[in-house]
């Protein structure tokens, strides 16, 4: 006897894998699995840049950078930062409590993501408190810029979107 009752004119039934459903529905637990593979890849062969080992150290440094601000503070540095793209030089003025600032810093541009990108550059004012230095390229990004003294005694520090802001002012916070 025949299990399955057919109704008279009615073609058989193909089996489920000649059915387009079950593909469509078994699409998106595929796309997952597939999804899932490429982001494991990217995890595994991509470095964690931002991630920090020294978390005791980093918070130590914290603490100095506050001092160093806090001794720009009391300075009343300014920093005015501009690229010169034809030039191919980083340029501006330094101040401290609105007259010309006079001596050596660093300016130091760290990239976002890469910190194979960073720059530092040194600098020197002129009698003025102007200074230039050579910077062939600036990558157009969010930029982290700290400008801090030669003896690394006290720091201004912002972040700059370049080129959205084409100039950057730094000025220290008030005591």
């Amino acid at each position: 006897m025949n299990t399955h009752s057919h109704v008279l004119g009615s073609a058989p039934q193909p089996p489920w894998y000649a059915q387009r459903w079950p593909w469509l529905l078994m699409l998106g637990p595929a796309a997952v699995v597939v999804a899932g593979a490429v982001t494991t890849w990217l995890a595994v062969t991509r470095e964690d840049a931002l991630v920090v080992g020294d978390y005791y150290k980093q918070g130590k440094a914290i603490n100095q950078d506050l001092r160093r601000d806090r001794v720009a503070s009391a300075l009343h540095l300014s920093a005015q930062l501009r690229f010169d793209e034809r030039a191919g030089r980083l340029v501006g003025r330094m101040t401290s409590f609105g007259r010309p600032f006079n001596g050596m810093f660093q300016v130091m541009l760290a990239h976002p993501t890469l910190p194979e990108k960073d720059l530092t550059l040194l600098a020197r004012t002129d009698a003025d408190g102007r200074f230039s230095v050579v910077l062939p390229a600036l990558e157009h990004t969010h930029w982290q810029v700290v400008v801090e003294g030669e003896q690394k005694d006290w720091r201004l520090a912002r972040s700059w979107d370049y080129p959205k802001h084409g100039e950057l002012d730094i000025t220290a916070d008030p005591l």
